[in-house]
């Protein structure tokens, strides 16, 4: 059976500093609070969480985001992400003028088997 792959990428430019953006988005438990399409957030360990998304499709997204790496230095995060979508997500967080730049990569495939029949 044949697979479905997205790649996906886009900039976020916040009025924020870099260690701010940064924590925010390491921070997988506050996701819910400032992001509504994050439904609940649980810890399976140190570096791993199931999270329930949902956005406009009619069903929950189950997604395990497991860290892969994480530097407040660089910029730098990679998660891995399985569950109904498989995959890396890359962000690098910058200052950039008076606040900061988050460039996403995402490079995933569909692996639930409704989300591949139901996939452009």
């Amino acid at each position: 059976m044949s697979t479905t792959r997205y790649r996906f990428r886009t900039r976020w430019w916040l009025p924020a500093d870099q260690r701010t953006v940064f924590a925010a988005l390491t921070d997988l438990a506050d996701y819910p609070r400032w992001w509504p399409d994050v439904r609940s957030v649980r810890h399976l360990d140190e570096d791993a969480a199931d999270v329930r998304v949902r956005s406009t499709l009619p069903f929950t997204l189950a997604l395990v985001l497991r860290r892969r790496e994480q530097d407040e230095r660089t910029g730098r995060l990679v998660v891995r992400i399985g569950g109904d979508l498989c995959g890396v997500l890359r962000a690098e967080v910058v200052p950039d003028g008076l606040g900061t730049r988050v460039d996403f990569g995402q490079e995933i495939e569909v692996a639930s088997r409704l989300l591949r029949v139901l996939s452009p």
